[in-house]
């Protein structure tokens, strides 16, 4: 009997292990398991996925595309997990065209300066005067020391969000104390100010030497009035994209800290649910809009998903980040429709298309 019950389990554990084993071998070939991709620097090579791969819908894919081409796109793509999935150009465009990032850039400055605070350089608690001195507003001194770095990441200084682009002293008067009043508001860019002064480099010595080189993108910064602008072809759009949806890490590189990263994709501040460090985020209770002090009940994108993060500049400007599906959606071109400064219906409208393809 002792024979028997032996040669019994013994067979069991040879059952199991090799299940245990064929499971393995299952998860190890399985796609979504898969390492991030990353492409290489200073190359056009950047390996691709096909959609049926991933079992998508393909027949969805053409309905896409004359969405985008109808709505002034000029380039787009889909990464999963790093390697590309879609990749088309259209209305006069290419892939070594450029064109700008508008405020979907702003999210530079955010990556640039978590670099900066990773490094020691700057603490983004601090008051934005510590960098840059005093009277770099028109705010009474002690209303003035109020306003930290990180108030003009997570846009709510306090300041004046009416006088437009020109973010000279003299335009910006103080309305509320830092940190009660949210406001969509171009003041963000002192902090290319504070990142200079810190590190003393010039911002875009410091940008290309810690952002743009260790993870290849191409493109400038251009000045137009106070602000900066960044152009770049759609790829560098995409590589910045990836950058962010592996945590901040390239290869085995870790660019931006992950954990200043999970602050920047998160609420940042209690007024406006719906925005981090420069990032839109969707599955919030509520949200605001730029030019308006009203409270929308609600999530961001209703048909996108609920953890995506984006960076949305003016006339639909897009970088979408999806970390629960690995996905990295990159839109450049002219506006849909009309003339918008960061979200609009073709947000919502772009993402039923994707849906259809990807579910």
């Amino acid at each position: 009997m002792k024979l028997i019950r032996y040669t019994f389990i013994f067979t069991l554990f040879c059952i199991l292990l090799s299940c245990s084993s064929d499971n393995e071998s299952s998860d190890d070939q399985d796609p979504q398991n898969e390492d991030i991709y990353f492409p290489p620097l200073n190359s056009d090579t950047w390996e691709t996925k096909t959609i049926s791969e991933l079992n998508w819908n393909e027949d969805q894919l053409q309905p896409l595309l004359d969405f985008l081409e109808e709505k002034n796109t000029k380039g787009f793509i889909i990464l999963h997990n790093g390697k590309i999935v879609v990749e088309e150009y259209m209305n006069d465009h290419n892939s070594n065209a450029i064109w700008y990032w508008a405020s979907a850039g702003k999210t530079l400055t955010t990556a640039l300066s978590g670099i900066a605070e990773d490094e020691g350089f700057i603490d983004i608690s601090n008051k934005v005067s510590d960098y840059v001195g005093t009277g770099w507003t028109n705010a009474p001194l002690e209303k003035e020391n109020l306003i930290t770095c990180k108030h003009l990441l997570s846009m709510s200084s306090g300041l004046d969000d009416e006088a437009g682009d020109d973010i000279s002293p003299a335009n910006l008067n103080y309305i509320a104390d830092a940190g009660t009043r949210w406001a969509y508001h171009n003041v963000y860019v002192k902090m290319q100010d504070v990142v200079a002064e810190a590190t003393n480099q010039t911002w875009d010595d410091y940008f290309n030497l810690k952002l743009k080189a260790p993870i290849g993108m191409s493109g400038s910064w251009f000045a137009l009035g106070s602000l900066n602008v960044y152009w770049s072809n759609t790829r560098s759009m995409a590589r910045f994209g990836l950058l962010t949806y592996a945590n901040g890490m390239w290869e085995d590189q870790q660019i931006v800290s992950e954990a200043y990263l999970n602050e920047a994709t998160n609420t940042s501040q209690d007024i406006n649910l719906a925005y981090g460090y420069l990032w839109w985020l969707n599955g919030k209770s509520s949200y605001h809009l730029p030019q308006s002090q009203v409270e929308f009940p609600g999530k961001l994108i209703q048909d996108a998903p609920n953890d995506m993060y984006a960076a949305l500049g003016k006339n639909d400007q897009k970088i979408y980040v999806v970390p629960s599906k690995k996905l990295v959606v990159i839109r450049m071109g002219e506006s849909a429709d009309e003339e918008n400064f960061a979200l609009s219906t073709f947000d919502n409208d772009l993402w039923i298309k994707i849906n259809a393809l990807i579910d």
